[in-house]
C-alpha cells in the first residue's frame, strides 16, 4: 500500500482538519474537525506490525483493489479524552475499548493489536495534540482507532496486509450540548444484526446496515430507531447506535449481551454504578410488547440510550405500528443520575473510585 504525500490544505471545511488548534470553539458539532496529527502503523504477513509513526493528518492512498473496498474488512473504536477542572487531560476507560477492538479483530480475521503498544502511542499522540482538547463544558476529544484491510486482490479471503490508524476530533456530545429527548420509531422491517453475525463487534458493516432504517425513521419525523431482534421482531435490542436501558416499575433493564449487541463501555459503567448503588438491575430480554404494556399500566418510567459519543440520551417518544408512547422528563431520573455520575468522573468533578481514567502526562 502506498500513502499520499500531499496533505489537506488546512481549510476549515467539513471533513477536514482546521488550520490551527482551538481548545475552545463554539459549535464544534461531532466529527467534523480533526487534529493536526494521526498515528499510523502497517501489518503484512511476513513482517507483522511495523512502521509505527505519528505524522501530520493527511489523506491516504489505497489501491482500487484494496480488500476493504470490496469485502468490508473494517473495524473501529471510539473513545474520548477530557480536560478536567484542574487542567489535566484524561482518557475514559481506554483499556476497555482496546480489549473490545482486539475481540472484534479476531471476529473479522484481522491481526491482533497489542493494546500496551498502541496505548503508548495514543498517549504520545494526545500529548502532541493536547491543545486540541476542548475545555468548554460537555466537550471532549473524540478518538477514533481504525483497522482496515489493504491488500490489493479480488477474492474472498482474509487480507494479508492491513493499516491501523488513530485520528482525533474535538467534539460536543453527539446530539448537541443541550439535547432534547429523542423520538424513536420501532423498526420492524430492517434489522441491525442477526445471530451469528457481527453485531457484537464495532464493524463498519453494522453501521451501514443501520442506515436504511434510520433514514426511514427520519422521513417519518423521528430521530432514530429502536432495533428489534432479527428472528421474531419482538425483543428490543439497541437504540440507534447506542445500548438500550428501560426503567419499568423501579427495575433497570437492559438486553443481555450476545452476538447481536455491542458490549458498550458506557453500558458496563452504568451497570457497575447500579450495583454499587443497590438498584434493582437486570440484564434480560425485554419485548416491545412488555414496554407497551408497562406504559399502559403506568409502570414505564423511562427509556434511554447510552454510548461513548452521546454518553446518555433520554427517550421522550417511542412510536410504532399501533402505539405511541410519550415519556415526560421526571425529577431524579435514572438517566440524569447516571449521566451526572459518569461525566463528573470524566471531568474530574468526582473521584475516580474505579480506576476508569488514564491520565495523559503533559510534556
Amino acid at each position: 500500500m502506498s500513502r499520499a504525500t500531499e496533505l489537506n490544505d488546512g481549510r476549515s471545511t467539513e471533513g477536514q482538519k482546521s488550520a490551527a488548534p482551538q481548545a475552545k470553539k463554539a459549535n464544534l458539532g461531532f466529527g467534523r474537525t480533526f487534529t493536526s496529527h494521526m498515528f499510523v502503523m502497517e501489518w503484512t504477513k511476513d513482517r507483522g506490525w511495523h512502521s509505527q509513526r505519528i505524522e501530520p493528518y493527511g489523506s491516504l492512498t489505497l489501491d482500487p483493489a484494496a480488500a476493504v473496498l470490496h469485502y468490508g474488512q473494517a473495524l473501529f473504536e471510539g473513545l474520548k479524552a477530557f480536560k478536567t477542572r484542574d487542567g489535566r487531560i484524561v482518557m475514559f476507560r481506554p483499556d476497555r475499548h482496546f480489549k473490545r477492538m482486539k475481540e472484534g479483530a479476531a471476529r473479522l480475521v484481522m491481526p491482533e493489536i497489542d493494546s500496551d503498544t498502541v496505548m503508548k502511542w495514543l498517549v504520545e499522540l494526545v500529548t502532541k495534540d493536547r491543545n486540541w482538547v476542548p475545555s468548554e463544558p460537555s466537550t471532549a476529544l473524540y478518538i477514533r482507532p481504525t483497522l482496515v484491510a489493504t491488500e490489493p486482490f479480488l477474492g474472498v479471503r482474509p487480507s494479508e496486509s492491513y493499516l491501523f490508524l488513530i485520528i482525533m476530533s474535538p467534539v460536543e456530545p453527539l446530539y448537541g450540548l443541550t439535547p432534547r429527548p429523542l423520538k424513536l420509531w420501532a423498526e420492524t422491517k430492517y434489522v441491525r444484526a442477526a445471530p451469528g453475525g457481527l453485531g457484537a463487534s464495532k464493524t463498519a458493516a453494522n453501521y451501514v446496515a443501520s442506515l436504511a432504517g434510520s433514514v426511514a425513521a427520519k422521513s417519518k419525523g423521528f430521530d432514530q430507531v429502536i432495533w428489534l431482534d432479527a428472528i421474531e421482531r419482538k425483543y428490543v435490542e439497541e437504540v440507534g447506535t447506542m445500548n438500550l436501558f428501560a426503567v419499568i416499575d423501579g427495575e433497570l433493564v437492559t438486553p443481555p449481551l450476545g452476538d447481536t449487541i455491542l458490549p458498550g463501555v458506557t453500558r458496563d459503567s452504568i451497570l457497575t454504578l447500579a450495583k454499587e448503588w443497590g438498584l434493582r438491575a437486570s440484564q434480560r430480554r425485554i419485548s416491545l410488547e412488555e414496554i407497551v404494556a408497562a406504559d399502559r399500566s403506568a409502570k414505564l418510567q423511562e427509556i434511554f440510550g447510552c454510548g461513548t459519543a452521546a454518553v446518555l440520551s433520554r427517550v421522550g417518544q417511542l412510536a410504532g405500528d399501533g402505539f405511541d408512547i410519550a415519556l415526560p422528563m421526571r425529577d431524579g431520573s435514572y438517566a440524569q443520575r447516571f449521566y451526572d455520575a459518569i461525566t463528573n468522573v470524566q471531568y474530574g468533578l468526582a473521584p475516580d473510585t474505579h480506576g476508569w481514567l488514564k491520565e495523559v502526562r503533559q510534556g
